[in-house]
């Protein structure tokens, strides 16, 4: 840990040389953390922030494509998993640069105790993962605002995000706040954007004039969306439109729902195939053919 905090240290004062942002902190309090545009920085930085139970920032070097060659959070997870609160503020991309794209880790998992933000032009891409949440596995919060995950697979569940089945303990819960879905696919498993589970919490919200685009995503069902016993999925100024359910003829390649509470406003669910939400049982609420 001293080390990783040296490492930090250092870009800190590299980061002050150029008249940038500063480290903020006391240790007992949230601190700011400048992280240099490489591979590396973004790990020290998640294992410095997890050091402590406070919340950190992430100020992401802007512009930058943290390209992720390996696991770092074992062999399944590009960052160390997540088990403190940690925003990532950027611009800036986080994405699977294994030769090829093929390398079988997504690109992060978020612990029951963990809690990760995405701000301001935050793009996680190409997670690539046998099993569930090609982009995020969650078991903790996630909240992106003004950011996106895109071009996500997984074998599982929840191509972009998966809210993992959790019969007990800590609940997990996704909010997407302006915050587009894109070309992220399941072969197999529901959802092809995200996939919210046993008592999973999910919301997702656009603005008047200007809906949440979930769009391009495939799943086996649930090409958009799926909603499975979970507690509740709320969507509100969403459009999701020309998703893919994949595996069976009639499955709902928008948002595919079974048990739980939905709720959806001013949410049009439309020109996907095989269906929109046939198949959903009891009916997604506002959706036809």
């Amino acid at each position: 840990m001293r080390r990783i905090r040296a490492v930090v240290q250092g870009l800190f004062a590299t980061t002050i040389a150029a008249g940038g942002l500063v480290a903020l902190a006391p240790a007992a309090q949230a601190i700011t953390i400048p992280v240099a545009c490489s591979e590396n920085a973004l790990v020290a930085a998640v294992d410095l922030a997890n050091s402590t139970p406070i919340s950190d920032t992430l100020v992401l070097a802007g512009g930058c494509t943290y390209g992720m060659s390996t696991g770092h959070g074992g062999a399944v997870n590009a960052l160390p998993v997540i088990t403190t609160p940690i925003e990532m503020i950027g611009p800036a991309t986080v994405t699977n640069a294994s030769l090829l794209g093929l390398g079988l880790f997504r690109i992060a998992e978020v612990g029951p105790t963990g809690s990760l933000t995405l701000t301001t032009g935050v793009a996680f891409t190409r997670g690539n993962v046998l099993g569930h949440g090609g982009g995020i596995l969650n078991r903790g919060a996630v909240t992106l605002t003004g950011s996106t995950l895109s071009g996500n697979t997984a074998s599982g569940n929840g191509g972009g995000l998966a809210n993992v089945d959790t019969p007990s303990g800590t609940a997990p819960a996704a909010t997407f706040t302006n915050s587009p879905l894109s070309g992220n696919l399941t072969l197999l498993g529901d959802g092809g954007a995200v996939y919210n589970g046993l008592r999973g919490t999910l919301t997702v919200t656009g603005v008047t004039g200007s809906p949440l685009f979930v769009t391009g995503n495939s799943a086996g069902r649930g090409g958009g969306i799926s909603a499975v016993n979970s507690t509740a999925t709320t969507l509100t100024q969403t459009a999701v439109t020309n998703n893919h359910a994949l595996l069976t003829l009639g499955n709902a390649g928008g948002v595919y729902r079974q048990g739980g509470t939905m709720t959806t406003t001013n949410t049009p669910i439309t020109a996907n195939t095989a269906n929109n939400c046939v198949g959903s049982a009891p009916a997604v609420p506002n959706c036809t053919g």
